[in-house]
């Protein structure tokens, strides 16, 4: 097996049921680790391992984008990557809202991903079966996708509002305007790297580095935020982890870039202009 792609069914090295077991149960864990150690020394300074863990989701989402639009869907890569923030944003506002109601708040995030799978995996049926996508693993691939989201946007919003209170969620995120952050970043970490990379040459390995460095960019973004809602430490803290995520897998994204490269030339100044 190959780490080449581009092609209907998109060869790949890492087999999707392993990143889809990383990347669910990593960023699950990785959100109940940063609420545990937030709540254990009483601060909101582990905020950003909630960024962290949105990362497990973002590579889910990205190998899940790479295998369905590999079949030729053009320009429903983009569709795609906002229906699976869409789906999140869904997903988790029911989960965490859910489990409120309940009693078992520190369940939202386990609600909410149950839901969102099940969620995704109903909506590819539909866009197999009623719209008549005949993509082999549509239905596959939006259980990944929904779930991706879900946890993304999960991840990303404890990082704004260093909870998983359904209230403060709202407070924070949706009320402030700053989940249209998320919404939007996120979903370039995860539709990007296959847009960036796709053709003849397109590898899975370079592909998911790339979501990696856009979720780091992301998460950037979201430190800004959390400026104005956790505070100055919190907030640098998680821009500084954000930026260093972001330039490890830079330079890790470009020495494989030269890899998959025919050539890499120096081409120089550009010509005088004629005019």
């Amino acid at each position: 097996m190959t780490v080449g792609g581009g092609a209907a069914g998109a060869p790949q090295a890492l087999d999707p049921k392993k990143i889809r077991i990383y990347g669910l149960v990593g960023s699950v864990i990785g959100i109940y680790l940063a609420w545990i150690l937030n709540s254990v020394t009483g601060t909101n300074i582990f905020s950003f391992v909630g960024a962290l863990a949105a990362l497990f989701g973002v590579v889910l989402g990205a190998n899940a984008v790479r295998r369905v639009c590999a079949y030729g869907i053009g320009t429903g890569v983009p569709s795609i990557g906002m229906l699976a923030l869409g789906m999140g944003v869904v997903a988790s506002l029911f989960g965490l809202n859910l489990a409120e109601q309940l009693g078992v708040g520190v369940l939202g995030v386990i609600i909410a991903l149950v839901y969102s799978v099940v969620f995704g995996y109903v909506i590819g049926l539909i866009a197999n079966r009623v719209m008549g996508f005949n993509i082999p693993i549509m239905e596959e691939g939006l259980f990944d996708l929904s779930g991706a989201g879900t946890m993304a946007i999960l991840g990303w919003s404890f990082a704004i509002s260093g909870s998983l209170a359904y209230a403060d969620i709202v407070k924070d995120v949706f009320n402030t305007g700053f989940l249209a952050i998320i919404f939007i970043c996120g979903g370039l970490a995860i539709l990007h790297p296959f847009n960036a990379n796709l053709g003849p040459d397109e590898k899975q390995d370079r592909t998911l580095v790339n979501g990696v460095m856009v979720g780091g960019m992301a998460t950037i973004a979201t430190g800004i935020c959390a400026l104005m809602t956790l505070g100055f430490a919190a907030g640098m803290l998680e821009i500084v982890v954000g930026f260093a995520v972001w330039y490890y897998f830079y330079v890790w994204y470009f020495r494989l870039a030269k890899r998959d490269a025919s050539a890499v030339v120096g081409t120089g100044l550009l010509p005088p202009s004629a005019l």
